[in-house]
């Protein structure tokens, strides 16, 4: 499988649950929202690791996976937490969504130059820029 189609998959699925946010907040709890939220992940993936574990699939685990997990957990809980507490105070989806999506590549752009030495091309670096504008743009008229 080309490894462009997992990442069109994520980027629809990341698509599809900043959606379901806005459409629940104001509906419920920023908090019991994003326990919801991740109750249900958790019985996704935990059903996924057993199906892999039932297949005989090798499962690397070392203590440094570990904690880089348990600290994207914490990211991702306090994510949802402020999406519905964004949401829940209005913030449009159109606005909100490419706010947050866009500040996340900004930040993982950011993560991966200062934090692992990796290199980008000018062509990339141009895309950097107009993220950045395009964040500053939607934002504004959000």
């Amino acid at each position: 499988m080309h490894p462009l189609i997992p990442l069109l998959l994520a980027a629809l699925f990341l698509g599809l649950y900043n959606f379901c946010i806005k459409l629940s907040a104001g509906h419920i709890h920023e908090i019991a929202g994003a326990v919801i939220l991740q109750v249900v992940a958790f019985m996704v993936g935990g059903a996924a690791l057993i199906w892999l574990k039932w297949k005989g699939t090798p499962l690397e685990i070392s203590p440094r996976g570990i904690a880089f997990a348990i600290f994207a957990g914490i990211a991702v809980g306090l994510a949802e937490i402020t999406a519905f507490y964004a949401f829940s105070r209005g913030v449009s989806a159109s606005a909100g969504i490419p706010v947050m999506v866009g500040g996340t590549v900004l930040v993982g752009v950011l993560l991966g130059l200062l934090v692992l030495r990796e290199q980008i091309t000018l062509l990339q670096g141009l895309g950097v820029v107009l993220l950045i504008a395009g964040i500053a743009l939607v934002a504004r008229t959000g």
